[in-house]
């Protein structure tokens, strides 16, 4: 029986254990498929310092319907991020403009301003937590958390974002509304919202029905 229970907490480990933890690092090899565990790792014999290091976390175009851009270092764009657990963005904000309601449903988010004026918050059933952050301010918006920024102030704004994962995904509530072939009259039916402005938005973002 001993025996057993030895075997059954060392599967337990295995199953546990990902790549970061077995291995120094594990850079992606990202021609190869994604794991749960993340991807596999790219033959130690090819890796060089620049698998290291980042270029171009620089500020994105912020023509576009948000006047917004999110200039990201996940781990499919900084494979040497696999299996750590963690990852970043730069985020510019034009004047007026807006990162609308999303979640992250792999990881934390915390916000680190830089420049100009963000109001941002983050809802739950019950509460909006909401703050205009300047520069030197953070914002953490837990895992799931539907989230929001916006440029409340005067010029760009800037601020630099961490995530708990390489990986964080993003589902933006604006996208999954009026982007898709769902029928108008469905939409509106479950938002509460006019027919006529539903229409309106699925063609600014593309959606049919």
């Amino acid at each position: 029986m001993k025996i057993i229970h030895t075997l059954l907490l060392f599967t337990f480990l295995s199953f546990t254990t990902s790549y970061a933890s077995v291995n120094d690092f594990c850079v992606a090899n990202l021609m190869a498929p994604d794991t749960p565990s993340g991807y596999h790792c790219k033959p130690l014999a090819n890796i060089t310092s620049d698998d290291f290091v980042f270029h171009g976390f620089v500020a994105g175009n912020t023509k576009n319907s948000f006047n917004a851009a999110l200039s990201s270092t996940f781990v499919t764009d900084f494979p040497a991020l696999n299996g750590l657990g963690i990852s970043a963005a730069r985020l510019d904000i034009a004047e007026g403009g807006s990162i609308p309601a999303h979640t992250h449903p792999g990881a934390t988010e915390l916000l680190i301003m830089v420049q100009g004026e963000i109001t941002a918050g983050f809802f739950t059933t019950s509460a909006v937590y909401s703050k205009a952050l300047k520069p030197g301010d953070l914002m953490v918006f837990p895992q799931g958390m539907l989230h929001f920024q916006v440029n409340s102030g005067k010029g760009q704004a800037t601020a630099f974002l961490t995530f708990s994962s390489a990986n964080p995904g993003a589902q933006l509530l604006d996208l999954l509304l009026f982007s898709n072939n769902l029928s108008s009259e469905i939409v509106a039916q479950t938002t509460f919202l006019d027919l006529a402005q539903v229409k309106k938005l699925k063609a600014r973002f593309g959606g049919r029905g």
